[in-house]
């Protein structure tokens, strides 16, 4: 154990709470762990608590990784973590987190929300972290055992949830796109592993799509001399007719159609496709 190690409490040893737990111990810091169900806590280097409020008590740093935030409010004990450093680890809404982060300024705990964006433990991991600088850079060395530079985001205990929601959102939205898109073919009579190959190949246009959807908006150019908005919806009608025809949800598509078609209608039609992330 080095002379900077920093006890730490974990609550919640699902994967990713052992996970932390884990990286915390391997790093020389004394780990106390709690988990509501019994015997999750076995093979960690950590002591384990009877309850949360006595796993809270033990260390000046506490770090909470649950299902959701709900489940994070109902284990969080506000006078055993008085005093102390709360960083939530759950995920969930930026007003979500910022809710959270008033309850804990009520009941005197210092507070950072942050949202781990790939695994924990390696030095290629990141973790963002919203809320007082102040906090952040008293922890920091700390939270290092996690892997890679513990980063922090801003001031506003919601920013980092905002960064994984638009994250999410793009995430999840390119996989129904993925998955409706097979629907599709195996419609028009085209086998998954035919169709494969030609999905990669589309879907490597999107690195250079998300950097000229970022200079674009940060310019507040969107230049349709590639391809414009008119031509975008001529493009979107004869998808959505052929997703129609074979009986397929069209919601999604639908929807971003619905949005073409407000741009156009607001004189944007000759503008690039990327003039629909303009705030």
């Amino acid at each position: 154990m080095t002379s900077t190690a920093t006890p730490v409490t974990v609550l919640g040893l699902g994967p990713m709470g052992r996970a932390l737990a884990a990286a915390f111990a391997a790093a020389g810091h004394p780990v106390t762990v709690w988990n509501r169900t019994p015997g999750k806590a076995d093979g960690l280097d950590a002591a384990v608590a009877t309850t949360a409020a006595e796993a809270s008590a033990a260390s000046p740093l506490v770090v909470v990784c649950v299902i959701n935030y709900e489940a994070a409010r109902s284990v969080l004990d506000p006078e055993a973590l008085r005093g102390r450093t709360l960083v939530n680890l759950t995920g969930g809404s930026p007003e979500q987190a910022r809710d959270t982060a008033r309850w804990a300024e009520e009941h005197g705990i210092a507070y950072l929300d942050g949202v781990i964006m790939t695994p924990v433990g390696g030095p290629d991991a990141v973790v963002l972290y919203g809320g007082p600088a102040e906090v952040h850079a008293a922890h920091e060395a700390t939270l290092a055992a996690l892997g890679g530079k513990p980063t922090h985001v801003g001031e506003d205990p919601g920013r980092a949830a905002g960064f994984n929601m638009a994250l999410l959102d793009f995430f999840w939205t390119s996989m129904f796109g993925v998955v409706h898109a097979f629907r599709l073919a195996s419609a028009e009579g085209i086998a998954p592993g035919e169709l494969n190959g030609y999905a990669q190949v589309m879907s490597g246009l999107l690195p250079g799509m998300v950097d000229a959807v970022a200079e674009h908006v940060a310019a507040g150019r969107f230049p349709g001399d590639e391809s414009s908005l008119d031509s975008s919806a001529s493009v979107l009608d004869d998808v959505l007719d052929t997703i129609r025809a074979n009986g397929l949800d069209d919601a999604m598509l639908a929807a971003g159609r619905a949005a073409v078609r407000r741009a156009v209608d607001a004189g944007h039609g000759a503008e690039g496709f990327t003039r629909l992330a303009a705030p």
